[in-house]
């Protein structure tokens, strides 16, 4: 039995992003008794501005990021790569869980990134960002769990990735090895 509760949050806002169906599919393969719960919301969280981070002025949308994250026991990112970087929806919400600075949301959690494209780079540089980005708002990245899905066109054309075995065993494998890091945790 699993006490983890993994929050993903998906850096596409598109409804049929092959990004929110690998975060989809990590629902799917999750090991028993493992809560995997997929953010919707992010697209309702403002930009970061340290005006409005102020007790009394703080978003209903930024409070509730922080409320799931707070909740969960261990992150999961999944990330597409826009113009060679992180997506701005990802990289605001690790902004929103950086604060305040050295107790954020995220703080000494385990994190992995999962990050998926068209391109035979499958994101690489999207995920090596947003691996950056989660180490200095806290989050503990669990550097030898990684996964980019690279030719997402080619590997999965107009079928959902967790059709794809070989895929989806990967995906079950990361979400393994997240829930382990989580359940480690829990019980130090």
């Amino acid at each position: 039995m699993s006490d983890a509760h993994v929050l993903v949050l998906v850096g596409s806002l598109r409804a049929e992003s092959v990004n929110k169906q690998i975060a989809e599919t990590a629902v799917t393969v999750a090991p028993a008794g493992a809560e995997i719960v997929v953010y919707d919301g992010l697209g309702d969280v403002p930009f970061y501005n340290e005006d409005i981070d102020v007790e009394g002025s703080v978003p209903v949308a930024a409070l509730a990021l922080r409320a799931a994250a707070e909740k969960a026991s261990a992150l999961l990112m999944v990330t597409p790569e826009y113009n060679g970087t992180i997506p701005a929806v990802l990289k605001n919400a690790i902004d929103w869980l950086s604060r305040p600075y050295g107790a954020g949301a995220m703080v000494g959690k385990p994190v992995v990134v999962i990050s998926a494209s068209p391109s035979g780079n499958g994101a690489k540089w999207a995920h090596e960002d947003t691996s950056k980005a989660v180490r200095i708002a806290g989050g503990s990245v669990l550097e030898d769990v990684q996964l980019s899905i690279g030719g997402t066109i080619d590997k999965f054309g107009s079928a959902h990735p967790s059709e794809n075995a070989e895929v989806a065993g990967e995906i079950g494998h990361v979400v393994a090895e997240l829930v382990k890091a989580s359940n480690d945790l829990v019980s130090a």
